[in-house]
C-alpha cells in the first residue's frame, strides 16, 4: 500500500496540472463573484491651507474607512479631474471644501466625517476657553485627560441584534469562497479516482493482485491519495483567502479546516460510486459535469440555499453532500453555531461516505470493472 501511495504522489509531482487548474479556478471564481476582496480604505487627496489646526488632521486619522493623503491643491484637483480619485478635500481654518468630479456615493460620508472633525475641534476649543487654562502644555494635558475619561464611561451599553423568523445572514465573500471551493474540488477528487477504472479495465489490477499486495490495500491507497489531494486543494484555497485576501472567516478558520474532512471524504466516496457506474472513461467524463454542476446548483454553492423556495429542490438537496458541506461551513463562520448544531450535517456526510463507498466498491467487484 505504501508503494502505491508513493507512486501516486510521484506521479502527482510530475503532473500536478489537474490540481493546479482547479485550485486556480476556485480562487479566481471566488474573487470574481465574491464582491469585496478584503477591507479597503477610501483614499482621499487632501490639501491643507495655512492656519489649519493639526487637531483636525489627528481627528481624521482616526477614521478607519478613509485614508487622507496630503498634497498640494493643484495635485488634489488634478487627481479628481483625471479620475484617479472620486473626490478631494481642501481643509481651511474654519471651513472645508469638497472637490468632486462626478457624483459619488462616498461624498456624503466624507463630508459627514470632516464636519464631525470640525465640530469636535470647536468643542475642544470652547472647553479650553471655559477652563481658563493659558499654558499650551496644560491645555494639551487637559484634553488628553478628557479624552481618557470619555474612553471609559460610567455606563456600559450592551447591544444585541436579532433576526426575524425565516431571515438569514448573507456573507458574499464566504458564500463564494465556500461554494466554489467545494464545487471545484469535486473534479480534482473525481479525476484522481478515475485511474481505478482505467487500471482495472487495462488489466493492471489483475497483474498487481498476483503480487503480495492485497486488493483492499489497492483500494485504500487510491482513496487516501484522492482524499489528501482534494483536502490540500481546499486548504490552499482557504489559506489564500485568509492570509492574502484578508478574509478572517469570522475567527473560526481552524474550525473550517477541520470541517472539510467529512465533506472531502463524502466526495471521494461519490467519485468511487460514479467510477463504478461508468463503464468507460467517456461515460465518466459525461456523468461527472452533470453531477457536479447539479450538486452546486441544488446544494447552495452558487447562491444561498435560503433563497430557494421550491419544496422539490429542497427535498433533493437533502441527498446532496455539497448542501451539508455548505451548512457546516456557513453555520460555523457566518452564524457562529457551536459544534452541537453542526454535528447533524457532519454525521450525514460521514454516513453518506460510508454508504457510497460500500456501494461503489461492491458494484466494481460485481461487474469486474
Amino acid at each position: 500500500m505504501i508503494g502505491i501511495l508513493l507512486a501516486k504522489f510521484k506521479q502527482f509531482i510530475r503532473s500536478p496540472w489537474t490540481f493546479v487548474i482547479f485550485t486556480g479556478m476556485s480562487i479566481v471564481m471566488a474573487l470574481i463573484f465574491g464582491g469585496s476582496t478584503g477591507p479597503t480604505n477610501l483614499k482621499i487627496p487632501t490639501y491643507t491651507e495655512q492656519g489649519v489646526d493639526n487637531s483636525i488632521k489627528d481627528i481624521l486619522e482616526v477614521e478607519e474607512t478613509m485614508e487622507f493623503s496630503y498634497m498640494t491643491e493643484e495635485e488634489v484637483r488634478e487627481r479628481v479631474s483625471t479620475g484617479k480619485a472620486e473626490l478631494g478635500v481642501i481643509l481651511k481654518e474654519d471651513s472645508y471644501q469638497l472637490v468632486v468630479g462626478v457624483d459619488s456615493f462616498n461624498a456624503g460620508l466624507v463630508e459627514q466625517a470632516i464636519a464631525s472633525a470640525y465640530m469636535e475641534r470647536n468643542l475642544e476649543q470652547q472647553i479650553l476657553e471655559v477652563s481658563g487654562l493659558t499654558s499650551t502644555t496644560e491645555q494639551e494635558a487637559f484634553i488628553e485627560d478628557m479624552k481618557e475619561e470619555l474612553s471609559s464611561p460610567v455606563f456600559d451599553l450592551d447591544s444585541k441584534s436579532f433576526r426575524g423568523e425565516g431571515a438569514f445572514v448573507y456573507n458574499s465573500n464566504l458564500q463564494h469562497v465556500f461554494g466554489f471551493s467545494l464545487f471545484f474540488v469535486i473534479y480534482t477528487i473525481a479525476y484522481n479516482v478515475l485511474p481505478i477504472l482505467i487500471e482495472k479495465r487495462g488489466g493492471i489490477w489483475d497483474r498487481m493482485i498476483l503480487s503480495p499486495i492485497k486488493k483492499w490495500e489497492m483500494y485504500v491507497a487510491n482513496l487516501i491519495y484522492s482524499f489528501v489531494t482534494g483536502y490540500i486543494q481546499v486548504v490552499v484555497t482557504f489559506l489564500v483567502f485568509r492570509y492574502l485576501v484578508g478574509i478572517d472567516f469570522n475567527g473560526r478558520f481552524v474550525e473550517t479546516l477541520l470541517l472539510l474532512v467529512p465533506y472531502v471524504f463524502a466526495i471521494v466516496s461519490l467519485a468511487i460510486l460514479i467510477t463504478a457506474i461508468a463503464k468507460t472513461v467517456q461515460q465518466f467524463n459525461a456523468i461527472l459535469p452533470i453531477v457536479a454542476v447539479s450538486m452546486a446548483m441544488i446544494g447552495g454553492a452558487y447562491w444561498p440555499i435560503e433563497i430557494v423556495y421550491s419544496e422539490i429542490l429542497l427535498m433533493i438537496a437533502k441527498i446532496d453532500p455539497l448542501y451539508y458541506g455548505m451548512q457546516m461551513l456557513t453555520g460555523a463562520t457566518v452564524y457562529g453555531h457551536p459544534f452541537q448544531e453542526i454535528f447533524v450535517p457532519l454525521s450525514v456526510l460521514v454516513l453518506m461516505g460510508v454508504v457510497m463507498t460500500g456501494i461503489g466498491i461492491h458494484l466494481m467487484e460485481r461487474r469486474h470493472v
